[in-house]
């Protein structure tokens, strides 16, 4: 085997979005894009604000081939002073362009976090369900994750998580709104973890980070609001992405965030500044930073996305199946009655993609994402009742 064991076995672990993703394409081409229903991947589809395509315009016109030469590691001084305003404005606490690095997205951003705060065989805790790859990111820089249960409507379980807190617990990773639920932990949550945390922290002579991904901060609905991390617990650091709010997906830009009061700043951030470096990233690109310099306070339509968002809960609930509707983000996480996978392949006898639940360890639930047009929500709605009535002979 030319591979190695660890990267074969994460293939194996990590293909079910992906290989669903595959399928789509290859059902496109035998039956036709339309007759597809491909909701299983979370790729932002609406178009980026027109602010986007003025700022492209805007460094057309005003070309200057020094655009593409390094600079500094963490990102452009000004770049990282609009970012430090807008921190500000959402985290309702001053921030500098200090404690602003500007990175490759906020996957970029969580793996050079776990580099610089990591040392072997410390653990990082994460609520179930999660992002598939956190796991990876946290064994690529050898922590130990540890995911814990949520509650039922999938808001934090804050007695599980003060549990599974030992004196190895380096890191508590959020991610709200969250993939693949949708929910936003509240701002008692964010308050009560925050004591959890300072209590374990002085209880264990250590400090205990809490690490907040947030690239769907600004994709919420129904009014509602995520909460600030940085109000309650100064030892705090925000990995941000402008993948979804600005649908610049492709373009891999987002910032970390450090809280001005954390301990040892000075150290903390030339590590960080550091890892961006060595880990390959060197910086963020180049363009991009001046794409969000200059579009960092705008957002594609929301209200498109909660409109997808609520006809997929109505066929849902006419399906019969259980969910909680998501308060923000692209996806939702239905309960399933049978395995799974099982249910996903029924699906897919009738064109519809989805993945399953053991990808983001909860089984027994699929998640569907919304990031498709309306009119094909609408066409899947008999091919999915279809396939529901289907999964009663299971059942």
């Amino acid at each position: 085997m030319s591979i190695s064991f660890q990267i074969k076995n994460y293939i194996q672990q990590s293909s079910w979005i992906r290989r669903m993703f595959e399928e789509g394409i290859r059902l496109k081409k035998l039956y036709g894009e339309e007759k597809v229903f491909d909701l299983s991947l979370g790729n932002p589809d609406l178009v980026p604000p027109i602010q986007v395509k003025e700022s492209l315009e805007k460094i057309v016109k005003n070309y200057d081939p020094s655009y593409h030469r390094y600079m500094p590691n963490a990102g452009f001084p000004f770049v990282r002073d609009i970012m430090a305003k807008k921190v500000s404005k959402d985290q309702e606490i001053e921030v500098t362009s200090e404690e602003i690095i500007m990175t490759c997205g906020s996957a970029g951003a969580l793996n050079v976090i776990l580099k610089t705060l990591l040392n072997p065989g410390e653990e990082v805790i994460f609520p179930l369900p999660f992002f598939v790859e956190y796991f990876f990111y946290v064994e690529n820089h050898k922590g130990i994750p540890k995911s814990v249960p949520t509650k039922e409507d999938f808001s934090l379980n804050l007695e599980n998580i003060e549990k599974a807190i030992t004196s190895q617990t380096k890191i508590i990773l959020i991610n709200s709104p969250n993939n693949p639920t949708g929910q936003i932990y509240s701002e008692n949550e964010i308050k009560t973890l925050s004591e959890i945390l300072f209590k374990k922290s002085k209880e264990f002579n250590k400090t205990i980070y809490l690490v907040s991904d947030e690239p769907y901060r600004n994709l919420v609905f129904d009014n509602e609001k995520v909460p600030s991390i940085f109000k309650f617990y100064s030892n705090s650091i925000i990995a941000y992405s402008f993948s979804k709010e600005l649908s610049l997906a492709g373009e891999r830009i987002g910032f970390i965030a450090v809280h001005p009061e954390i301990e040892d700043k000075k150290t903390l951030i030339e590590g960080l500044i550091l890892a961006n470096r060595i880990l390959g990233f060197v910086n963020a690109p180049a363009l991009a930073q001046r794409i969000v310099a200059n579009c960092a306070f705008y957002k594609v339509k929301v209200e498109i996305y909660q409109k997808r968002r609520d006809i997929l809960c109505e066929i849902l609930q006419e399906a019969g199946l259980s969910f909680v509707k998501p308060k923000g983000g692209l996806f939702i996480f239905p309960k399933v009655p049978i395995d799974d996978i099982k249910f996903c392949e029924i699906l897919k006898e009738e064109l519809i993609l989805a993945v399953p639940g053991k990808g983001f360890g909860t089984p027994n639930h699929i998640r569907l994402s919304f990031c498709v047009s309306e009119e094909i929500l609408l066409n899947m709605k008999s091919n999915f009742l279809k396939a529901c009535e289907k999964i009663k002979n299971y059942v």
